[in-house]
């Protein structure tokens, strides 16, 4: 009950760090104009980019910190012109680039048990903690339904990694990025 407990709550901290990542990315004019998917778009990172990512990250949780006061629909150009500052002065082409990375990075970041620091694929993480929620006598069942009915959504909506040199980019890395993303 403890480790699926810790697991639920590792996807709703990192589900909090996709949503900063997605009203960021919706705040600039790229972003706003398409349509919001569900599917990230997966990239195959570079040690320069994790390091740029890490590089970035007091400048970005200062924007995030500007946006969490604004309540506007439109997004604000001023805020986007920084976005592209930060993006690009931490060696990205631009702000879509820094969010590609920050998304794959935050995927990795999921499957990895803070214990043993060993990587577990999320989709297969998934499946056994709906197994183990399944078998658990101790819940009660109006717990294990909301337990069960959110893993299996988060199953629906999770993907495969695509790039697994990723994986081992990012344990190399791994001190430094939860350093900087909490």
């Amino acid at each position: 009950m403890r480790q699926t407990t810790t697991l639920l709550a590792r996807f709703k901290s990192l589900g909090i760090a996709a949503m900063t990542i997605s009203a960021l990315a919706l705040s600039t004019p790229a972003f706003s104009q398409s349509p919001p998917t569900d599917v990230i778009k997966q990239v195959k990172l570079s040690e320069p980019q994790i390091k740029g990512f890490i590089a970035a990250q007091a400048d970005m949780a200062k924007i995030s910190e500007k946006m969490q006061g604004a309540a506007s629909d439109k997004p604000d150009p001023k805020i986007q012109a920084e976005l592209e500052t930060i993006a690009k002065n931490n060696g990205f082409k631009d702000f879509g680039e820094y969010d590609d990375v920050a998304a794959n990075i935050s995927i990795v970041m999921a499957g990895i048990d803070p214990q043993s620091g060993n990587f577990t694929d999320p989709i297969a993480s998934i499946k056994k903690e709906i197994d183990d929620v399944t078998a658990d006598k101790t819940l009660q069942e109006k717990d294990k339904t909301q337990m069960l009915s959110e893993l299996n959504e988060a199953l629906k909506t999770t993907q495969p990694i695509q790039f697994p040199e990723n994986v081992e980019l990012v344990k190399k890395n791994r001190a430094e990025l939860e350093k900087v993303l909490q």
